[in-house]
């Protein structure tokens, strides 16, 4: 008898809920639901999946709809499990898995309006096995942004015609490991992991939980219709955090306004959350152009020097272990040309160089500006590190390295010498091979 109660008393409650709805119950509610069944790696990423469901309800209102990409080093980690369980709390779902780029172009077209994409196994369009996949991504990559379209040509009879289908849509990834730079930087990145062994959660079962899911469906989907009016205007729009600018915003902007109509302590929680899963994201690892930039400005505080040719800049990066440079072509170290190379595309070239010999190299007026632009600013030990090195020898030809204090090198001047040796192993060889060619 209690238990028939407790079940009336809770649908009397949700009828009162749906007649009148609250955006920060619902929002609550979501979050509640979510827990129970996905064991997330914060609260900031529960509070972004909370408030990107939601924001699915929304499309017509925004400018731009982030991606929300549920990713991991390993399998078993409840990627799937977040989609399945966001399934049926968003607007017409399309639970995508290996389907063909006309599937999902008519499906976004749909007259119904936009479907919400669930795309699982994601890192089989984008990662290095993934083939004739063009399609898909760059309606993946596109369709963030409102009026985005696919332009096809179409065969009828014997005419050939033009169409152009809408992109724009909300997508839920899931994959292994990261995914393209175009796509990161649009996406709010959850970085699952699998359950530790104090970490509970419920056993999803649509059977079982369905009804439940359906009715918390009925109540987003009331709210969201009881607030569009007040976006409708397009002048409702969230105050963003001073760390949060550019992409960024772009990515965050419809979750804040949904916090922000859903009111009471939501917008505090979005706008905890945006802060640190930004944060989060700027730590995964640079590109390899970014890399060098890096390396490069350690190897010239190191030495505490403004110039090194481009034979002593090699042989600094090649002397780091932990970075690609020693073996990155093949199992070969970066030679100049491929230094060149990677250096073109920040418009920073070789110079000849001011030393005895006249040898090209590289002064560091050359790199202050991307310096600037993709690293973070030097530290107080770095910078101090560099005032207080020796200056280089006469002519910038030969510098030893100030941060080693075994005996530097005499062929390059550079530290790190094995005991029991005179010079680097490469350095004797190479010494070896000049004077090979000397005698001859």
């Amino acid at each position: 008898m209690t238990n028939h109660h407790d079940d009336r008393a809770d649908e009397l409650r949700e009828w009162i809920a749906d007649d009148n709805p609250d955006g920060a119950q619902v929002l609550d509610a979501v979050s509640a639901f979510l827990a129970r069944f996905v064991a997330y790696p914060s609260e900031a990423a529960r509070v972004a999946h909370a408030l990107w469901i939601v924001h699915a309800w929304l499309m017509d209102a925004w400018e731009s709809t982030p991606r929300i990409a549920f990713l991991s080093p390993e399998p078993g980690s409840g990627k799937s499990r977040a989609l399945e369980v966001t399934e049926p709390l968003v607007p017409r779902p399309v639970h995508a898995v290996n389907t063909t780029p006309a599937y999902l172009f008519r499906k976004v077209s749909d007259d119904a309006g936009p479907p919400t994409i669930l795309y699982d196994e994601i890192d089989t369009v984008f990662g290095p096995k993934a083939k004739d996949n063009e399609d898909i991504r760059g309606m993946l990559n596109a369709g963030h942004r409102k009026g985005a379209t696919a332009g096809r040509c179409v065969v009828r009879g014997k005419i050939v015609e033009t169409e152009e289908l809408p992109a724009y849509c909300a997508v839920a990834l899931a994959g292994l490991d990261d995914l393209p730079d175009t796509i990161m930087s649009r996406s709010i990145v959850v970085r699952m992991r699998r359950r530790a062994p104090g970490e509970v959660v419920e056993p999803w079962r649509l059977r079982i939980n369905g009804p439940e899911a359906n009715r918390l469906h009925q109540r987003i989907a009331a709210w969201a219709a009881s607030v569009a009016g007040r976006l409708a205007g397009g002048d409702f729009w969230p105050d963003m955090p001073e760390s949060i600018a550019d992409r960024d915003a772009d990515v965050w902007e419809a979750l804040l306004a949904v916090a922000d109509l859903a009111g009471r302590d939501w917008p505090q929680r979005a706008r905890g959350a945006a802060v640190a899963l930004v944060a989060a994201s700027k730590e995964r690892a640079p590109s390899i152009g970014v890399l060098l930039l890096r390396d490069i400005r350690e190897v010239f505080t190191n030495l505490g020097v403004d110039r090194l040719t481009t034979e002593q800049l090699l042989h600094g990066l090649n002397q780091m272990d932990e970075s690609p440079w020693p073996t990155i072509r093949r199992g070969e170290p970066l030679d100049g040309r491929g230094l060149s190379q990677r250096l073109a595309k920040y418009n920073i070239g070789s110079k000849l160089h001011a030393g005895e010999r006249g040898l090209r190299g590289y002064v560091v007026a050359q790199f202050t500006d991307a310096w600037s632009r993709y690293l973070p600013p030097q530290s107080a030990t770095s910078a101090t590190s560099a005032t207080s090195a020796p200056e280089p020898a006469a002519g910038g030809a030969r510098v030893a390295d100030v941060a080693d204090k075994s005996q530097p090198c005499p062929d390059c001047g550079f530290g790190g010498v094995p005991d029991g040796r005179l010079m680097h192993w490469d350095c004797e060889r190479n010494a070896a091979a000049a004077e090979a060619v000397t005698l001859i």
